[in-house]
């Protein structure tokens, strides 16, 4: 039985893919289908497809018995594009995956069966029903006891990935209303034994890894103390492996915390800072961050002296937002001294708070679905923003990154990492990939502003 696993890339991207060295920097494994490779029995032969590393032509390709494809919402549109082709062939094509699991009406117009939740625990079921030709329709899998998740198949993909892919706990407890992992996932923060992670960590080829956990390290002391287990056992096995993993900003607040991270390898943290003021904070759902009057920038300069650098990620477009929330949050960033900013659009993705108040609401503006998902990468202003029109917030973001990316900004993060000696390469390629993008993110807010208007236009017309 032959069995092809296929991650679709976003339909934005297909004209970038493998234009520069820098790409390998920006693409991830597809962890979950690799997961879900190492579920499957020896006699299917699988190959995995990431389009993100490479297209290929699938009309080339043997005839497979089964095709199974994963999702975010921004690969949806191309997602059901793969399984057209399959299916005028007479394949059978199941779709997991977060949209999948949140837009589950929509999927099972475009594919055989629909998987929802975590597939792993219902895909043996999805395989026998294959053998027998009774796919069905819909499979709703539950939660995975955490000693149940199985290791990941990194054998199956080719080289070129600058970054390899584990994740150690799934769930999260904070529920902003920005993000599905809650409603994905659950809010119970779920722990994989460490001797599993320390073994599928072994085998990672790459020395870089991204630990792809929504919070590593969790929120409350027994959290804290698996991470600190887990450090230790990291550096017991003497792995040699670079990580860069999310956390929350609570990692500032634990210096041997720290320092068993950073002798376990953490190079880097993502943290979502989300925004610069406390009312911000309130409307998404992250007080979190101002627990214990923590003094962010105190947090920050902890983690680096450490070595270790800071991601810091913020929203622009929230309802209390006004004109010059981008300067405010490039000032922010510069405040607590992050290496990197990573500014996005709010987003209504399906599954979260955001998105039923906004559709509740008329406000979701990218609307011709599936072909709209395409935008529903976080770097498009898909909705209407209370305070800013779409103009003004498109505004708003391209100030602030030009702010926080200036050339003397640049340079004064760049010399501090250099003279602290914490990772200058790396941060130095960062800034430059993010400042090299300005150009071209000021043509995709054109391209996108002009077509949503010819499509409303067309619209108004009939």
């Amino acid at each position: 039985m032959r069995l092809y696993l296929i991650n679709p890339i976003n339909p934005l991207a297909l004209s970038e893919i493998r234009r520069t060295w820098l790409n390998r920097y920006r693409i991830w494994k597809p962890l979950g289908l690799l997961t879900v490779a190492a579920l499957t029995p020896p006699d299917w032969d699988i190959t995995i497809f990431d389009e993100n590393h490479k297209i290929e032509d699938y009309s080339a390709l043997p005839r497979p018995d089964l095709v199974g494809i994963t999702s975010f919402t921004s690969q949806a549109a191309r997602a059901y594009e793969i399984a057209r082709h399959f299916q005028s062939r007479k394949v059978p094509v199941v779709m997991g995956g977060i949209h999948a699991s949140m837009c589950t009406d929509e999927a099972m117009q475009h594919v055989d069966s629909v998987v929802v939740g975590e597939a792993e625990g219902i895909w043996p079921r999805v395989l026998a029903d294959v053998r027998t030709g009774n796919l069905r329709r819909l499979y709703e899998a539950t939660a995975l006891r955490s000693d149940t998740i199985a290791r990941a198949r990194h054998d199956l993909l080719p080289d070129g990935y600058a970054f390899g892919a584990i994740q150690t706990t799934r769930g999260c407890p904070l529920n902003c209303s920005f993000c599905s992992v809650t409603a994905f996932n659950g809010a119970r923060y779920r722990k994989r034994p460490i001797d599993d992670v320390v073994a599928e960590m072994a085998s990672i080829r790459e020395k870089l890894v991204l630990v792809v956990d929504d919070n590593l390290i969790g929120t409350s002391a027994a959290h804290i103390a698996r991470a600190k287990d887990l450090f230790r056992a990291i550096i017991d096995a003497k792995l040699s492996k670079k990580w860069i993993a999310q956390v929350t900003v609570n990692m500032g607040d634990d210096e041997e915390l720290l320092t068993l991270a950073a002798k376990a390898g953490c190079i880097g943290v993502f943290i979502g800072f989300e925004s610069p003021t406390p009312e911000g904070l309130a409307e998404v759902g992250k007080k979190f961050n101002l627990t214990k009057g923590r003094d962010l920038r105190v947090a920050v300069r902890r983690i680096q002296r450490h070595k270790i650098l800071v991601v810091a990620s913020f929203i622009i477009g929230l309802d209390g937002d006004r004109q010059g929330i981008g300067r405010r949050t490039a000032d922010a960033g510069s405040r607590y001294g992050v290496d990197i900013l990573n500014a996005l659009f709010l987003t209504p993705l399906p599954g979260t708070k955001v998105w039923d108040q906004m559709q509740t609401e008329g406000r979701i503006r990218a609307n011709t679905f599936p072909q709209d998902w395409q935008y529903y990468t976080l770097t498009f202003p898909v909705a209407d923003y209370k305070q800013l029109s779409r103009a003004q917030v498109i505004h708003e973001m391209e100030s602030c990154d030009r702010r926080f990316y200036s050339p003397w900004r640049m340079a004064r993060r760049l010399w501090s990492n250099l003279w602290r000696r914490r990772h200058p390469l790396f941060s130095l390629v960062s800034n430059l990939s993010y400042r090299n993008s300005l150009p071209a993110n000021h043509r995709a807010y054109r391209a996108f502003t002009l077509t949503q208007q010819q499509d409303r236009a067309a619209t108004a017309a009939t």
